[in-house]
Order: structure tokens, then sequence, then C-alpha cells
């Protein structure tokens, strides 16, 4: 094992060889020192071996008799055939034609294992070819199940037309159908019709479940309606007469939604009332607090108070400190989590193996990033087109514009297509090395394959130019911002003001930031459809997805 640290906050000075970790641990493998850019790496021999939990083994299964063994094996391959051809109703058709009849145990069991992998668009694809079998007794937790699986979905249409099948065959709307109709709203993007549930369910019935004020609060989280999940919550938390008090999920979703709204004090206030209230942390609640700190200092602290409490770390709590340690440029400790994570029996995502990829590539470490390239493939995990973006950054940082040149050509011959991230990042090592003839050429090759140019890649060109010496061609270039619908931001400003030298290219400067303020302040139609304006390397919408996930469980 080549890790320099077995807990996250025993921080790895450069040029320091030996730290007192806090749990004892054999390391297997060698160190070696090596001078990268006048600064001290540390490059593990063993870095990333395989660990024999990765090697995925074939289970032996123990049949009853000869006829569960036939039983399970006919069951398998339907599930195969499922899953191959994307469509359960065709192979279910096909099956019924083939044997005349379908055990109904069989069909449950497919349903069960649907449900269990979240595999909802199945389940209602299934339940739905149910509803017209004459041999199948369609009742009242089928119509449950459909209703929730398009509530899961999304799909309010469906969810809808559900409810209006159960009124017609006796069936009385009750707080798991009038919750799903909700939570189909809420994810098909209709907020207020989901709102409007909740509340006629607050005045008139069914009594909202705990589970329904988990939906509802994530409802509102999900369409920014931050005041209203506040408002839901301090009810819940101090209405004596509540039938219901907050539980971990509401005290987790709303530790996010303080993080997504930017109100990190009152995250922090929240995380420290779950105690006050006897309320017992998860993991996942950890997780939020690390999700929106940008200190690697404070997301190491958070991440040692879930180990003292006693809580086991997942692969989105390493990869928050990953990339925590990956931003601030401490590419060793990033490695050592890494690793300790597979040490900890923790199966990383290709998602996780990027986020080290990025700590090596920020700093141009180009051998370490394609240690960990190729233990990618060789874990099974493919490499996508950010895996392939963010080790072209590598060759980019390093630099190595011939070596990043030849890598651009094998992601092509590879099968994907260069996106607006990946010329941006061809375009700023040019830039870097002051190549004026192949930023333009890499732009002009962006546009051919009918890629828009964002604000990144305009403001490195206007500042390309202005740094050669060609301040009209900076202000062009800053004049293209607008003409491409983009408007210039902070940035794109501060660059253009300090390339301005003489008196009257000082007040030309001037007069464009005036001017694009100016068109900044008037009333925006949709402002609410802008894009965040995010740095693009950010992975807050990956920890943001996973934390979904984990309010979902």
């Amino acid at each position: 094992m080549c890790s320099l640290i077995s807990k996250s906050h025993c921080h790895l000075g450069l040029g320091q060889l030996s730290l007192q970790p806090l749990q004892t641990r054999k390391l297997e493998y060698g160190i070696v020192n090596v001078k990268m850019s006048g600064r001290l790496k540390v490059m593990c021999k063993g870095m990333l071996t395989p660990r024999k939990f990765m090697q995925r083994k074939r289970k032996m299964v123990v049949f009853k008799d000869a006829a569960d063994e036939a039983e399970q094996k006919n069951w398998w391959r339907l599930m195969k055939l499922i899953d191959e051809t994307g469509s359960a109703v065709s192979v279910l058709n096909s099956e019924k034609m083939k044997n005349q009849t379908i055990p109904k145990a069989l069909v449950v069991g497919t349903l069960m294992r649907f449900k269990q992998l979240k595999k909802w668009n199945l389940v209602a694809e299934i339940l739905e070819w149910l509803r017209a079998q004459n041999w199948w007794d369609f009742g009242k937790m089928d119509f449950f199940m459909l209703i929730t699986a398009y509530g899961k979905l999304g799909d309010f249409n469906g969810a809808e037309k559900v409810l209006g099948l159960m009124n017609k065959n006796g069936y009385a709307p009750n707080v798991v159908s009038q919750t799903a109709l909700m939570e189909a709203y809420g994810k098909g993007g209709r907020y207020n019709n989901a709102e409007a549930i909740f509340r006629r369910m607050q005045t008139f019935g069914p009594e909202p479940s705990a589970f329904t004020y988990q939906i509802i609060l994530k409802t509102f989280v999900q369409g920014n309606k931050f005041k209203e999940a506040e408002e839901v919550f301090d009810k819940l938390l101090n209405d004596e007469k509540s039938p219901l008090r907050p539980d971990q999920k509401m005290f987790n979703m709303m530790i996010y939604m303080y993080k997504k709204s930017g109100s990190h004090e009152k995250a922090r206030q929240t995380f420290a009332l779950m105690a006050e209230r006897g309320i017992k942390k998860a993991t996942v609640t950890y997780n939020s607090l690390m999700s929106f700190e940008t200190n690697y200092k404070e997301v190491s602290n958070i991440y040692d108070q879930m180990q003292r409490a006693d809580l086991r770390p997942d692969v989105v709590s390493y990869a928050l400190l990953i990339n925590a340690y990956g931003k601030a440029r401490r590419e060793e400790e990033a490695l050592a989590v890494f690793e300790e994570m597979l040490d900890a029996g923790v199966r990383p995502t290709r998602k996780a193996y990027n986020i080290l990829l990025d700590a090596f590539s920020i700093s141009g470490m180009v051998e370490q990033a394609r240690i960990v390239f190729k233990s990618m493939r060789r874990d099974k995990y493919m490499p996508d087109l950010c895996s392939y973006t963010t080790m072209l950054s590598a060759y980019v940082n390093a630099p190595d514009m011939e070596g990043a040149e030849k890598f651009f050509k094998r992601l092509i011959q590879d099968g994907f297509e260069p996106n607006v991230v990946t010329y941006g990042t061809l375009i700023k090592g040019y830039a870097k090395a002051n190549d004026i003839e192949k930023v333009m050429e890499k732009y002009e090759e962006m546009l051919g394959r009918g890629i828009k140019a964002n604000q990144t890649i305009l403001t490195t060109i206007m500042d390309a130019h202005g740094k050669n010496g060609d301040f009209d061609s900076a202000v062009n270039w800053f004049k293209e911002m607008a003409l491409n619908g983009l408007l210039p931001d902070q940035k794109a400003k501060n660059i253009l003001l300090s390339l301005a030298k003489t008196e009257e290219d000082i007040k030309e400067a001037n007069e464009l930031v005036l001017h694009s303020i100016e068109i900044n302040n008037l009333p925006k139609v949709n402002d609410h459809e802008e894009d965040d304006d995010d740095d693009d390397e950010d992975n807050y919408e990956y920890f943001d997805t996973q934390d979904a996930m984990a309010y979902d469980e």
C-alpha cells in the first residue's frame, strides 16, 4: 500500500516522507522522490495496485433440487433477455406464446427485482402489461406499485391516469397514491402542482406521512422553493400539535438545501440541532456538509468527525475528500485517500477515478495521471469523455502540447466526439504557450465541428491576443462575447482592463466594461433559465446527484 496517511487529517508536507499515522499500517511498496517543476512529488511504485475485492468472482449457487435449479435458471435467462432487449413486455409476450402461460411467481420475482434495482421504467411497463392480461387479478397493491413507479419516473400524466383508474375501481385516494402523484409532479418539474396536492392533504386529508414530508421537502429544494421548505420544516420542528417530528432524512435534506442556497452557517446549525434533538446522523449527513466546503482542512475535519462517529465513509465521502485535496494541489493526500478507499473495500466509481485523475491533471503530473487512466480500464471502468479531457488537461498543464496533440488524436480514434471543454483545454494550452496561430487553428476547427464557443474560450482568446500586444483584437474578442449571446463575466472584464496600457486603451476598456454592466443590469426574460456560473471543473453536480440518490434510499 502506498498511502502515506491513514487518516485524512495527517497532512503530508512537501519534502516530508514520514508521518506518524493514527493507525499502524504496513507499507508494502516503496516510495520514490521525483522532482517536477521545482516541487517535490511522491510517486508510489505500487500505485493503485489491484485489490482482490475488485476482481469479479462467480458466486456459487446451491439449489434445493433439480426443479428449483430449472426454475432459477429459467428466471436468469428471462432477466438476461430483458436486459439485452431493453423491453420486458416483448420478452414476456414471447415467453407466453412459447409456453402458453407464465408462472405468477416468476412475474412477481421479476417485478420485485426491478423494483430493487430501481428500474422503474421496467416496473411500470410490466404492470401496464399485466393490467391488460385476463389471467392476472390486477388489484390494489398493483395499482399502488404502478402509481409509485410513475412517481419515481416523474411521469405525472401516467400517475394521473392510474389515480383515475383507482377511483373507477373503487379504491379511494390514500396517502400512498397522493404522495406518489405529488412526487411525479415534483420530478416532472411541476412544483406548484406538487405543492397544491400537499396543501390539500394538509387541509382535507389523507394525513401526510413522514415519507410525504420527505418528498415535499425534496420537491421544494429541487424547485428552489427554499422558503416553503424552511416553513414546512420549522412547523414540524416547533409545532407541539404536529403528530410528526423531523426525522434523519428531513434533517439531511435541510442541510443539503442550505448548502444549495449558500446558507452555510444555517447548514452547520441544522447539523448541530440533530444532536440536540437526538437525531442519529448518517454518512449522507456528513457528505452533505463536506460537499459545500471548499477548504480541504474543513472537508478533512468533517470526514474525521464522521469516522469518530463510527460511520463508514462511502464512495461519495472519499470522492469529496479526494476532490478537496486535488483542488488544493495536494496530490499525495488525494492518492493516499483513494488507496485508503480501496483498502477499506469500497468500490470506486468512474467519477471517483475522474476526480483522482483531475488531482494529478491540475498539477500536470502526466505519469501519475496515466497510471490512473490505465487503472480505470483494468478495473472495468471504461474512461468517458470527461476522463479523456482530464487526461488531456494533464498534458496541457505539464506543459507538453506535443503530447496533448497526440492524446487528442487518440481521443477521436477511440470514438469520442470532442466537446467545448475538450477544445477549451487545448486552446488554453496554446494560449499559455503564446502560440496565437495554434489557438486560432483550434478555434476554427472547433467551429467546423459545429461547437459553439463558451465564455471561457472567448476570454482565453481575448487574453492571448492582448498579451501578444494586440489590444485591438482583444477588444474585438470582448465584443464577440455579446455577438455570441454571452455577457462578459467579471473575469473577462478584469482581463480586458489589465490589458489596456495607454490612456486611449484604458478609456475604451472602461467604456466597454461600463456598457456590459449596464446591459447586465437590464431586466431579463426567463432569468430562471440561465445557467449557474459554476466552474466547469467543479464536481458538485455529481455530489448533488449522489446525495439525492442517498435520500431516495
